[in-house]
């Protein structure tokens, strides 16, 4: 199936040349308190974010306790959580039955409400209440999943962290199986908010995207501090943005210290407004701005002598000073008014129009 280069959700347009798609990744900030939920989608709201995400998953749907402790140890930003994983998926699963009034708090908000499933039966509870899916970068080889979301006639946001190119190509061939509508999200899958981590968000992965799927809408799913990686991802062609979201970095709890605040997020969403803005269609003209400056920045040929009607022009008649009236001759086109005589008077110092030249 051929992708689509652009799609909706709801009223918003997603592709290449519109308004950049923010997606606030609550996740497991709600601690696991049903109000707090609520109050981070206004949040989310007030800081400038286009949708809201949950993940809904069951501790025991995606981990297997078993297996994470015969590692031997936990690995990666697991390494720092003070509980088995096991117990911290469990301790921060968005409850199932949240699930209407989290939809409901959204549209009090005028906010798009969004969230990943992470097991079949969580696809089967959100999808009436969803405008688009997400594929979390950890369910890319689970081809059987990605056929099941991409099934459902919904515009898909598939993360890619963790993988490579022979992972992208196998889940985009079986996500362009079932749907038209994809955004494909560069990822790195490290949750440390590490500053090192800059050198492995590799950015230039959208190129390669681009250059595989021209004209797909791309995204960026990101974990690094700030927005340095945001803008960057906007200019090289990114048209959705996920980061994860919370209303204070130094509460407990797994998502908290490398999550956006409201502050930074409402920082990142101007600064990449401005960006858009800046970034313009790449048609080289004489921007409106500059009108004034085309004319007081640049020289015309002016006559260094009283000049009388019918003179024959020389080379030593003119130099090149500003400002450049419009119609006057430019230095570039010297050597098409010399030889040629002026059809009217000139003082020292007037620019040389075209219409005085016979």
């Amino acid at each position: 199936m051929r992708y689509a280069h652009d799609f909706k959700i709801g009223n918003r347009l997603i592709g290449q040349g519109e308004p950049t798609y923010f997606i606030a990744d609550i996740a497991s900030s709600h601690d696991g308190e049903l109000s707090r939920a609520k109050e981070l989608i206004w949040h989310c709201k007030e800081a400038g974010a286009d949708c809201a995400k949950f993940q809904h998953f069951l501790a025991k749907d995606i981990v297997s306790d078993e297996g994470f402790q015969s590692l031997g140890g936990q690995m990666a930003h697991q390494a720092e959580w003070k509980e088995s994983v096991y117990e911290i998926f469990e301790k921060y699963q968005t409850p199932r039955d949240w699930t209407s009034e989290l939809v409901e708090e959204c549209k009090k908000a005028e906010i798009d409400f969004m969230t990943t499933p992470y097991d079949l039966e969580a696809i089967e509870l959100v999808d009436p209440v969803l405008k688009a899916f997400k594929v979390g970068s950890g369910d890319i080889g689970w081809t059987h999943f990605i056929e099941a979301i991409c099934s459902r006639g919904k515009p898909v946001f598939l993360a890619t962290g963790a993988a490579d190119m022979d992972d992208v190509e196998r889940a985009m061939e079986t996500a362009l199986g079932k749907t038209r509508d994809i955004c494909l999200m560069q990822c790195n899958t490290n949750y440390t908010g590490s500053l090192e981590n800059f050198a492995n968000v590799n950015l230039n992965v959208l190129r390669s995207f681009a250059v595989k799927y021209p004209g797909l809408p791309l995204g960026l799913s990101d974990h690094t501090p700030g927005h340095t990686a945001v803008l960057g991802a906007v200019t090289l062609g990114a048209c959705a943005v996920e980061k994860h979201f919370t209303d204070d970095n130094n509460r407990d709890g797994p998502d908290h210290p490398f999550s956006m605040n409201p502050q930074s997020w409402r920082e990142m969403v101007d600064r990449t407004r401005e960006l858009e803005l800046a970034l313009g269609d790449g048609v080289k003209r004489i921007e409106a701005n500059e009108l004034d400056s085309a004319v007081v920045q640049r020289r015309c040929m002016r006559v260094m002598r009283d000049v009388e009607e019918g003179e024959v022009l020389t080379a030593d008649d003119l130099e090149a000073l500003r400002p450049r009236p419009e119609g006057s001759v430019e230095p570039f086109e010297l050597e098409l008014v010399i030889g040629r005589p002026v059809i009217e008077s000139l003082r020292k110092g007037d620019a040389l129009m075209w219409d005085q030249i016979g």
